[in-house]
């Protein structure tokens, strides 16, 4: 049976003339499933699955490689092998960007770790770069693939799954890492006990380590439409009042605030959100709000504080993050001397 091998060459053969073209449609794709994933549409689920997909037949590699060469008679070459890997981080870097980008706040930690998908994205659609600097080393070429992976589930595993931005950090760390741990495994000589154990612990040492830079990864499902400070919120119409960014210490303390936000979250999914209160960079309060997606310009939720430092003066800013600290958007507010 040749048209399984000639439909497969059919499909390799313009991709490998145009190496760009993969990177173009994985962002393309990137984008449409951003737009539509507000709405859970089918469409947006369906590339991610495709995604998954391609990383499954990569842990399948050599199994599939067998029975496709059995099967079809096609043994797939070395060369075709290492394009389809290429193609696959391609697709999943240039696929979550989109995402990412939306949702980065660049005077944040979080933009260095979208720069670093920017410029592994990059370095995937350059072949000198890809396969002279980076594949020969073995070690640098495992945390480019796991970092691919990990990249791909932060996105699709709330899109696909439902699950809440800090149950897929959690996930997507322990996926990535465990799904690495056979070619982390490669890096250590043969023959030793200890091999086993060592990588389980560099593995667990390694994902400890970006768990506590977790503040430093953008919430890639959850995007802030909106978020005003006013002295007042009309409820019925779940509309804030007048936004304020100066006001005296005397209305703060006679007033309060209300922090009022529009979070867009992909329908079906529910998350934990925190409006933290901080004076002079230091926190001084943080309330928990519980919303759910499925409306195009956000879940509208607020809260009010009243309670203030009899020494309001100075900066402050109210946060809004994940429960695993991760910053969706934020506001800042000045107060000035109280008037008599």
């Amino acid at each position: 049976m040749y048209w399984p091998k000639n439909l497969l060459l059919q499909i390799l053969t313009p991709l490998q003339r145009y190496p760009g073209l993969m990177a173009v449609l994985a962002f393309a794709s990137g984008i449409a499933s951003y737009i539509l994933v507000d709405r859970k549409e089918s469409l947006a689920q369906l590339i991610a699955l495709c995604l998954l997909l391609s990383w499954l037949w990569l842990l399948l590699d050599n199994w599939l490689r067998e029975r496709v060469e059995k099967r079809f008679g096609i043994a797939l070459s070395p060369n075709i092998v290492r394009f389809v890997l290429q193609m696959v981080h391609q697709e999943s870097l240039f696929f979550a960007l989109p995402f990412f980008l939306a949702v980065t706040h660049w005077d944040h930690a979080q933009a260095i770790f979208t720069v670093l998908i920017m410029l592994c994205a990059l370095v995937s659609l350059i072949d000198p770069i890809y396969y002279k600097k980076l594949a020969p080393h073995r070690t640098l070429f495992v945390v480019f693939h796991a970092f691919a992976l990990f990249v791909v589930l932060l996105v699709v595993l709330p899109l696909l799954l439902q699950l809440t931005t800090s149950q897929s950090l959690a996930a997507a760390l322990a996926i990535a890492g465990v799904l690495s741990l056979p070619s982390l495994g490669a890096l250590i000589p043969n023959g030793h006990w200890w091999r086993f154990p060592l990588t389980v612990l560099l593995l667990a040492a390694l994902s400890a380590g970006l768990w506590q830079l977790r503040s430093f990864v953008p919430p890639a499902a959850l995007r802030l439409s909106t978020i005003t400070l006013s002295h007042n919120v009309d409820q019925q119409q779940r509309k804030p009042g007048r936004s304020i960014q100066h006001l005296d210490a005397t209305r703060l303390h006679q007033q309060g605030l209300y922090s009022f936000t529009a979070v867009t979250v992909p329908r079906g999914l529910r998350e934990k959100v925190f409006h933290v209160w901080l004076h002079n960079g230091k926190e001084v309060d943080r309330i928990m709000l519980d919303i759910s997606g499925g409306r195009e310009q956000g879940y509208r939720a607020w809260s009010h504080k009243q309670n203030f430092p009899t020494n309001a003066q100075g900066q402050w800013q109210v946060k809004v993050i994940t429960e695993s600290e991760q910053l969706i958007g934020l506001a800042r507010f000045t107060v000035t001397a109280a008037t008599h």
